[in-house]
């Protein structure tokens, strides 16, 4: 059976789904094929689940100096099997309202695997998608205007170092741990890696981060890398820098795993009881169709143009299929602004330097706009104001008083470059910072915004005076 539509969408994640919503608001007759589950990764494997055991770890942390806060709390232990069934409850419970979503939208929602199909008795272009249903009916055939690509993408490995689910672990498998192991090599000292090496430390787990660059978070900037490097290394996690994995090193017995490394032109040794591998991720392009198409694939994934159309201008791609920023919240503006595009709104092109990026680790960064290093190599001449948080009141009675918040500005034009920030909650306050980016403000216009007292929101206004030397509490 054949069904006609205005718009179908390979993949379910949150760049899927929220594109399909907002296909729905602008009456597009829209289906959604999900081979898994409706919310993809960033629901199922990334964003939720591992910041729901990032908060179990932080709560378990809290507890255990509750004396610090003049709090008894005695015979604290931590139960590994329940802090999971937490973390299931939260996603089971999102996912049931996205079906409610697509239900809403009257979106129609294929489970199995859609594959593109090309010129044929039902169209002379390219574009028919056959869905292999999940439930071994007969496939459907859906004959849509336009095509969205949103397969995401699952975690990278190393060539000679495969994970096997039990000694070596991608950041999916430990997800699924049923307990924590006793030490823990992570390869990789990126977002995800930072991300899992904090929280293992925090449930107790003796953690060691091998990292092939000079630093970690390497696409953050200098002064947070440093920072969150300090302050996990006061934590107790090793970091080694610099360091080349030999993958063809690798031995594994029943309760340990042993790999070596390369650093400096030394061979060094190192052991734990598993290792994740925290390498990135790679596009989910293959078995989709392509090769039917005259859509053009690229290392990182799918090429686009600014407006998400591959080489056949009726099929898009967004998320992390195309590579780029590898975000959830990148990947739903994405879809919005593909759908905004077929349906003729002549939506504005995403602006990366307004993108908001965040580690959820203990503690926390997060960040807007251009790092110092990429602003001077860019040519501006800069102006930089940094302000503690041991300065501020709300930190001090938080009891998270680490790290800083940072404003680089251009000396000429006075605009905000880039704002970053490294400490409690500053998730939560990047986007007065990201508006701050869009509204093109200055380090005085955030300066003169009255933020309340006391709250930690006030180190973003005093690194905004820092800017000009103005800064009144240090």
């Amino acid at each position: 059976m054949a069904t006609e539509y205005d718009l179908v969408i390979l993949g379910g994640g949150t760049g899927g789904y929220v594109a399909a919503i907002r296909a729905s608001q602008l009456g597009l007759k829209t289906a959604v094929v999900e081979k898994e589950k409706l919310g993809g990764t960033c629901l199922h494997k990334g964003c939720i689940p591992s910041k729901a055991l990032l908060r179990s770890a932080e709560v378990y942390q809290t507890v255990k100096r509750a004396a610090d806060f003049g709090v008894e709390a005695g015979g604290v232990a931590l139960q590994f099997a329940n802090v999971q069934k937490r973390k299931t409850e939260i996603v089971e419970k999102l996912a049931g309202g996205v079906k409610h979503l697509m239900k809403q939208g009257k979106i129609d929602v294929y489970e199995g695997i859609g594959r593109i199909l090309g010129p044929s008795i039902f169209s002379p272009m390219p574009g028919t998608i056959s869905v292999e249903m999940a439930n071994g009916e007969e496939n459907e055939m859906l004959i849509p205007k336009q095509v969205i690509i949103a397969t995401g993408s699952r975690p990278r490995v190393l060539p000679g170092l495969e994970a096997d689910g039990t000694h070596i672990l991608t950041s999916d498998d430990a997800l699924e741990l049923p307990e924590l192991p006793q030490s823990m090599l992570i390869v990789g000292g990126g977002v995800i890696g930072i991300e899992w090496a904090s929280m293992l430390n925090d449930f107790g787990v003796n953690v060691t981060v091998l990292e092939f660059a000079d630093r970690i978070l390497p696409t953050e900037d200098h002064d947070i890398s440093k920072e969150m490097e300090k302050l996990l290394s006061k934590k107790g996690i090793t970091f080694v820098t610099n360091a080349k994995v030999l993958p063809d090193s690798v031995e594994k017995q029943e309760n340990l795993v042993t790999i070596q490394a390369e650093k400096n032109g030394d061979i060094q040794t190192f052991e734990a009881e598993k290792l994740l591998l925290s390498v990135g991720r790679v596009p989910n392009i293959e078995g989709i169709g392509l090769e039917n198409t005259d859509i053009q694939t690229e290392k990182q994934g799918i090429v686009v143009n600014e407006h998400y159309q591959t080489k056949e201008s009726h099929i898009y791609a967004i998320g992390d299929v195309i590579g780029g920023l590898q975000l959830a919240h990148v990947a739903s503006h994405e879809g919005m602004i593909a759908v905004e595009h077929m349906a003729g709104k002549d939506p504005k092109p995403l602006d990366e330097t307004l993108v908001s990026k965040c580690v959820y680790s203990h503690p926390e960064t997060a960040s807007v706009g251009l790092t110092e290093q990429a602003a001077k190599e860019q040519g501006f001449e800069v102006k930089i104001g940094k302000f503690p948080f041991m300065a501020i009141g709300k930190a001090l009675v938080y009891g998270e008083s680490d790290g800083f918040v940072k404003i680089i500005a251009d000396q000429k034009t006075d605009d905000i470059l880039g704002i970053h920030m490294i400490g409690p909650h500053v998730t939560d306050m990047i986007s007065e910072a990201g508006l701050a980016k869009v509204l093109d403000a200055t380090p005085w216009e955030v300066g003169q915004t009255i933020h309340p007292h006391p709250t930690l929101s006030e180190a973003i206004g005093e690194a905004a005076l820092a800017v000009d030397g103005k800064a009144i509490h240090f």
